[in-house]
């Protein structure tokens, strides 16, 4: 996907692209992608990256959720090969994607999957998730609903002492 991804690059010159690369990954072969184009590369720093992010193209899993609990606009991109993607929508009934979007049961995260996992189609919704303002501050507030459907901070800590509680 990463390819497709960094196609959207050029379309958005006073923005810094920075990979949040993956632990298991080796440097070098995010290297043969972003050579000659506007993008880093960090690894072990993706909290921080979040943190100072204005928008994000995020491929689906965790990293969805953890984009969301920090407030960053974000589009969700997923892409598998055609008889995995088809098969995989035999044996699993979910409506979305993005665990954002499961956990609220409802489209609060554009998820491009397939065919739609274009440039085109990235550098459309990441224009809007940097420029409509509407948009933002309506992602931002589901945002906040989703970390009270989780339990805001602590929520693990209290999981814990209840399940301990609960063994003794």
């Amino acid at each position: 996907m990463l390819p497709e991804m960094l196609k959207v690059v050029e379309k958005f010159p006073a923005y810094q692209f920075v990979i949040a690369g993956a632990p298991s990954v080796d440097e070098s072969f995010y290297r043969q992608f972003i050579t000659g184009k506007n993008v880093e590369i960090v690894f072990g720093q993706t909290y921080s990256l979040l943190e100072k992010a204005s928008a994000a193209v995020v491929t689906s899993g965790t990293a969805t959720l953890e984009t969301a609990l920090y407030g960053v606009p974000e589009v969700v991109c997923y892409k598998g090969s055609g008889i995995s993607f088809q098969i995989a929508k035999l044996l699993i009934k979910v409506n979305y994607i993005s665990l954002v979007n499961i956990i609220m049961d409802k489209l609060i995260v554009k998820e491009l999957i397939q065919e739609e996992m274009n440039a085109a189609h990235m550098e459309k919704e990441l224009n809007d998730l940097l420029e409509n303002k509407q948009r933002i501050e309506e992602m931002k507030k589901e945002y906040a609903l989703l970390r009270e459907k989780l339990g805001n901070s602590g929520a693990s800590q209290r999981a814990a002492k209840s399940i301990y509680e609960f063994c003794h």
